[in-house]
């Protein structure tokens, strides 16, 4: 967190997201959601490198169905981010998303409303060491509390849905929860806050629900979710615009930027997280790429990939990339592959490539490339490693076969 901002910040539980902790005083992270079809997994993955590149620390996902918690279970090992399953009305696809692997449940009690169903999904959550956000909705509230509070959503019925859901978890033990009471109105999101926060220890996720497009939708998240944070309360937030959900990345990034809450950043470095696929230690390799353009004024986005399979197409919005295969690496622009180098060369490459994009340009770059023998040599690379891994090294299949007995 930049150390310059004046905002006194509310302290909270920590939990964690994945390996991103959320409350407790950790930087205040930024959060967006898919538009594809979960089960669309390639397309999923795409989007997901998009949203962290744009500087997303977290990506919500859909699971609506069995075939999305199916398509988790094969996007979680390869995404660069955590990833939370978001579930409506089928306590199952709870079930389900937690056995697909994902780092975080995202529930609305207006949905789910059987207590021994909301206690079971506690519990499984438990076993598995999957926190839940607890995701209050105005237009979504249980019919008795619309009733009790004169038949319109109020910010004392949106805490007190909250806080029955809670008392459901500490039931069964479970506490590894944050919390939202999101609102289209401003006004009573806000209010909503204000009084959860004052009630509880447990960290908020910020958002105004159904903002709509922008720049209305903009100017309506930024006076909800600013407000809260310039009081202190606050621990991650979203944007939630009718658009592509890369704007509501950056939003979020540079509200936080601006108020001083996370520290401004030159290049935009994302990698994957590593899995079965992986060449290279990529946690290395990233690394000494972030020490090598830590310095350097170079406004790319720019991707270390653990392998030559799947790394070009997954990340292929980013700017510039290297994906590694065959102890070489494989450089990428805009998803196309300009170069082949050694594997003790990517990281100086990439830092060459990327002060060549900077100064002359992308055109420049990929007129230079020979980009038939680099796609050839991918592709030589990638057959490769099918044929000595096999297509399910992650082991999805035995996690789809898991959700399938659910």
């Amino acid at each position: 967190m930049d150390t310059t901002s004046s905002i006194k910040r509310k302290n909270t539980r920590q939990i964690l997201v994945g390996d991103v902790p959320i409350g407790g005083n950790a930087p205040i992270t930024v959060q967006s959601m898919t538009t594809t079809k979960t089960s669309d997994v390639d397309a999923t993955l795409q989007q997901i490198y998009s949203l962290a590149a744009a500087g997303a620390d977290i990506v919500r996902c859909t699971c609506n169905d069995f075939e999305a918690a199916e398509g988790l279970a094969q996007i979680v090992p390869r995404s660069p981010v955590p990833i939370v399953a978001d579930v409506h009305n089928q306590y199952k696809m709870a079930l389900a998303a937690i056995a697909s692997g994902v780092d975080c449940l995202r529930l609305n009690p207006g949905n789910i409303r059987k207590p021994a169903h909301i206690k079971a999904v506690a519990e499984a959550a438990g076993e598995q060491s999957v926190p839940i956000r607890i995701g209050v909705n105005g237009g979504s509230l249980h019919p008795e509390l619309y009733e009790r509070y004169g038949g319109k959503v109020t910010p004392e019925a949106m805490v007190e849905s909250a806080l029955t859901e809670l008392r459901y978890f500490e039931e069964v033990g479970f506490e590894e929860v944050k919390i939202s009471v999101k609102a289209s109105n401003v006004s009573l999101m806000v209010e909503a806050y204000r009084q959860l926060s004052a009630v509880t220890d447990h960290p908020l996720h910020l958002g105004v629900t159904e903002a709509g497009p922008p720049p209305t939708g903009l100017i309506k998240s930024t006076a909800g979710i600013a407000s809260l944070l310039l009081e202190g309360i606050g621990d991650t937030i979203r944007y939630s615009l009718t658009a592509d959900p890369v704007q509501e990345a950056k939003a979020g990034r540079q509200l936080l930027e601006a108020l001083g809450l996370r520290e401004r950043k030159n290049v935009d470095l994302i990698a994957c997280p590593s899995c079965g696929r992986a060449e290279i230690d990529v946690y290395d390799v990233a690394s000494k790429a972030q020490t090598a353009f830590e310095d350097k004024r170079i406004p790319l986005q720019i991707a270390v990939m653990g392998c030559v399979v799947n790394g070009p197409g997954e990340a292929r919005d980013a700017d510039l990339g290297i994906a590694a295969g065959n102890k070489r690496g494989h450089l990428f622009v805009k998803g196309q592959n300009v170069a082949v180098v050694k594997e003790d060369e990517m990281v100086e490459t990439l830092v060459q490539w990327a002060e060549f994009i900077t100064e002359n340009g992308f055109e420049a770059a990929l007129a230079r490339a020979d980009m038939e023998k680099a796609q050839k040599e991918a592709e030589k690379d990638r057959k490769r490693l099918l044929a000595i891994q096999g297509e399910d090294v992650n082991e999805d299949a035995a996690r789809v076969d898991l959700i399938r007995k659910i």
